[in-house]
């Protein structure tokens, strides 16, 4: 099933297209709904895809070598979410992507994606800031976990990622902030207490 032409202005905000435009992005992209506890990408798979959250809660981690989770990146409504290492590189993912919540997707390939850029500069652009802003969040992600404390992360958590501790397990929390779940509850309560 391809993507809706509204579900096109939600994902390419302040940019207009052609009609012909649009029915090139409309086939382009796959629609693709999910439940919970499906896994969408394991590790050392071939990545060719990248996923636009319509709606719905994704994890994306890496399990080490002695098998312990370490959560990377939540991904919620508007986000996107990808081995990108492996999609870019054409390596074999070492991610995996989990589904939280019941999630509707879609899905743009890699060779899609260059042929929208061939045809229509301005989604080139788009994906160009979109990725600015990932790897710039990714980078203070990892000074976060660097140099600030564990309850200083949690509050940035809770900012960044508003309506998800609810419906998120308190080990993928503790993993995202690379805590432990005694030490996440810990926190919670300073925070409540004040």
């Amino acid at each position: 099933m391809s993507i809706e032409k509204s579900i096109i202005s939600e994902i390419f905000k302040d940019i207009s297209f052609t009609l012909e435009e649009v029915n090139t992005i409309q086939e382009s992209f796959e629609k693709v709904n999910l439940k919970k506890g499906e896994i969408l990408l394991k590790s050392n798979e071939t990545v060719f895809d990248q996923y636009y959250v319509y709606s719905g809660c994704l994890r994306t981690f890496f399990i080490d070598s002695f098998g312990k989770e370490h959560t990377l990146q939540f991904a919620i409504n508007d986000w996107w979410i990808s081995d990108y290492t492996a999609f870019f590189t054409t390596t074999k993912s070492i991610l995996n992507i989990e589904v939280i919540q019941d999630a509707t997707l879609y899905k743009i390939s890699k060779k899609s994606l260059e042929n929208l850029y061939a045809k229509i500069p301005e989604l080139e652009t788009f994906y160009r800031k979109k990725m600015e802003k990932a790897f710039a969040s990714f980078q203070k992600r990892i000074l976060a976990s660097l140099a600030q404390s564990a309850k200083e992360r949690y509050v940035f958590f809770i900012n960044t990622y508003p309506n998800i501790e609810q419906s998120v397990k308190n080990y993928h929390i503790a993993s995202y902030l690379g805590i432990t779940t005694e030490s996440l509850s810990r926190i919670r309560k300073e925070l409540t207490s004040k």
